[in-house]
């Protein structure tokens, strides 16, 4: 397999009728889906659209994963944006991409200076027959495809506040696929419950699984991230049986004591990343579901999503942050320290990836991908990219790796070397908290501490003090009855900085 739509081509075949995504307001079988990407590949051909970003500006819905394989299928790479980003961030993107066409469904703001050609997502994909001299037209741009070409950009956030453009080809996507659906064990069974946004890589994992094997995908409203009874019935409702979530939108539910009213009872696979579970509401996962399998996986964008991947077992210390466990085939990962050498097993390093599925790099921004992407340094003979991720981790008796912190969250204070993980970590294990996060004011020389939970502040301080050495204890403790969350579900520490 060289092209994604395969993937697609193949469900829509075996499969034409049956419902592949479900949104709000839509739904869209495998068959229908094919039929409009087609006709959207057709306008942008038409339109002189030749292996470049094209802009999708719309909904969260099934209509705009059409409108991504519409690209694809053109010969060119969606750029995916909606209507949560700021605008500010948009016209940035917009910037960085110069794309001369956009996709939109009207319900997304474009940038008021934008030259691009405005495509109506309803306009552009209403052909209802593919002649044979547009089918040819099709096959064309198929057949001068291969792998390395470009099929989507993911922006995520830049140090210097300018978002990067991560570049994801079809031998990345691939490769990812295939590795991702054999972990979480993907079938024509599987009925997918999705949480992130679209314009996010974290949803590859639910479009592709549907895709490959003509499985079902809904698309979860994202209002019912902040109602998390109302969640767990919409799960029961639909029959979900498999979640790949970040770990807020799971610990939203078992830490609001959702369970006592009611369980998930479909739910049989959950795999979860982004962020450190915390021990004790994966317990409390574990005990509502017995049955069901739990799967960490960890991966960055520049990796086409996940890389590494530890299932959680009766053998896994429950006192303990899960480890992200081994490489997917075809990767290996390994650790290195500030020189470049290897460190040593049980010694922390910097979590360095090797292998196909790594981005060719940033789009547009070839001095911010030099410093990412850099040769091996363990292999002078020959070019060896890997991806520096900028996570600290270490490797445990069990060769699993354990994820330690983000190099950004590595503190010096008070003359000491601090990891802010090990104080959240900490603190998670004490009774009456349900979430944690620490941020370091550098200026102030001040580590502020934000929590959920049932115990009071002074009482969480004058524990802490029992178990953190005094330079690790927090200058500041805030209490939240709800942890704010980025777009894309993980902890919004922006936010949480407007707090002080």
């Amino acid at each position: 397999m060289i092209n994604v739509l395969e993937y697609l081509e193949d469900s829509a075949k075996k499969y034409p009728d049956k419902t592949a995504f479900l949104g709000t307001n839509s739904c869209v079988t495998f068959k229908e889906m094919l039929d409009k990407a087609q006709s959207i590949a057709l306008s942008l051909i038409s339109a002189g659209a030749h292996k470049e970003p094209v802009v999708i500006a719309m909904t969260r819905s099934p209509e705009m994963i059409i409108a991504f394989f519409g690209v694809i299928a053109a010969g060119c790479y969606y750029v995916p944006i909606d209507e949560q980003m700021p605008a500010h961030r948009t016209e940035l993107i917009m910037d960085r991409l110069k794309a001369r066409f956009i996709i939109t469904d009207g319900t997304t703001t474009l940038p008021s200076q934008t030259s691009a050609d405005v495509f109506n997502y309803s306009d552009a994909s209403s052909l209802t027959e593919v002649t044979p001299l547009a089918a040819e037209r099709l096959a064309k741009v198929r057949k001068a495809a291969i792998d390395l070409d470009p099929i989507y950009i993911v922006f995520t956030s830049g140090s210097t506040g300018i978002p990067k453009g991560v570049v994801t080809n079809h031998r990345c996507v691939i490769d990812y696929v295939e590795q991702l659906t054999k972990v979480i064990g993907a079938s024509h069974d599987s009925i997918f419950a999705m949480q992130s946004p679209l314009y996010v890589d974290a949803c590859l994992k639910e479009i592709y699984s549907t895709l490959k094997f003509g499985a079902t995908t809904h698309i979860v409203p994202k209002e019912l991230f902040t109602q998390p009874v109302k969640l767990v019935e919409y799960l029961n409702e639909n029959k979900i049986n498999t979640v790949c979530w970040v770990v807020p939108a799971l610990t939203f539910i078992s830490g609001l004591q959702t369970f006592k009213t009611v369980i998930p009872k479909y739910l049989k696979t959950v795999a979860f990343g982004s962020e450190v579970f915390p021990p004790k509401q994966l317990k409390t996962w574990r005990e509502t579901l017995p049955e069901a399998r739990f799967i960490n996986l960890y991966g960055p964008t520049e990796a086409t999503g996940m890389c590494c991947h530890y299932e959680v077992t009766d053998k896994t210390d429950p006192e303990k942050p899960v480890p992200i466990g081994k490489p997917f085939p075809n990767k290996e990962i390994f650790l290195l320290d500030d020189d470049g050498k290897s460190v040593p097993k049980g010694q922390v390093g910097e979590i360095c990836i090797r292998g196909i599925s790594l981005s060719p790099g940033y789009f547009n921004n070839p001095d911010i991908t030099s410093k990412a992407f850099v040769q091996n340094p363990l292999n002078p003979l020959f070019t060896d990219i890997i991806y520096k991720t900028g996570d600290l981790g270490r490797l445990n008796e069990d060769d699993d790796i354990e994820f330690v912190s983000r190099k950004d969250f590595q503190i010096k204070h008070m003359g000491y070397r601090i990891e802010l993980g090990e104080i959240e970590m900490l603190t998670c294990k004490t009774e009456g908290v349900e979430n944690v996060c620490c941020l370091y004011d550098g200026e102030k020389k001040k580590i502020s501490m934000f929590y959920m939970g049932t115990i009071d502040k002074s009482t969480l301080i004058s524990l802490l003090k029992n178990k953190l050495p005094r330079y690790m204890i927090p200058n500041t403790v805030i209490k939240l009855d709800l942890m704010p969350l980025t777009a894309n579900g993980k902890t919004d520490r922006n936010a949480l900085k407007q707090m002080l």
